[in-house]
């Protein structure tokens, strides 16, 4: 049986830390293995990410061209319609405030209901948005949608 005061690291899995700047016998003293001078010997040198010592950056040498939509798209957090099967009895008032208290959702984002899953309850449900075949099977269900 392993006891608390049995337990250690693997052999050769761990090593002392490097102690820089212990005088000239340590092997790294004195400049502490950073070189003579120069900005990256300095206390916070060295260059900004993505510099290229002065060489136009990939970030702009690259083409950028054509439409993009990420300015412009709606962002859902999505909700799965077995999710509100386990979760919900039938005929449950199911909204935004509800879904968030039940820790289903965690931010404060519109929600789209997805139809993932089979549903065998009804439940009245108000959401910003549906896809059409969870709309489908919710009527089916025998349950109504709103969008809010």
């Amino acid at each position: 049986m392993i006891t608390l005061n049995d337990l250690h690291p693997a052999k050769g899995s761990t090593h002392k830390s490097k102690r820089l700047g212990q005088g000239i016998g340590s092997g790294n003293g004195k400049t502490s293995g950073k070189g003579n001078k120069g900005d990256k010997s300095r206390t916070g040198g060295g260059v900004r990410p993505g510099f290229e010592g002065g060489q136009m950056p990939l970030t702009r040498r690259t083409p950028k061209r054509g439409f993009n939509n990420y300015r412009f798209a709606k962002i859902f957090q999505t909700v799965n319609l077995d999710v509100l099967e386990k979760k919900f009895d039938a005929g449950s008032e199911i909204d935004f405030e509800v879904l968030y208290k039940a820790g289903i959702i965690k931010k404060k984002l519109p929600v789209k209901i997805l139809a993932n899953g089979e549903l065998t309850k009804s439940f009245k449900i108000k959401a910003a948005a549906f896809s059409a075949s969870a709309a489908k099977k919710i009527e089916a269900a025998g349950g109504t949608h709103e969008v809010a």
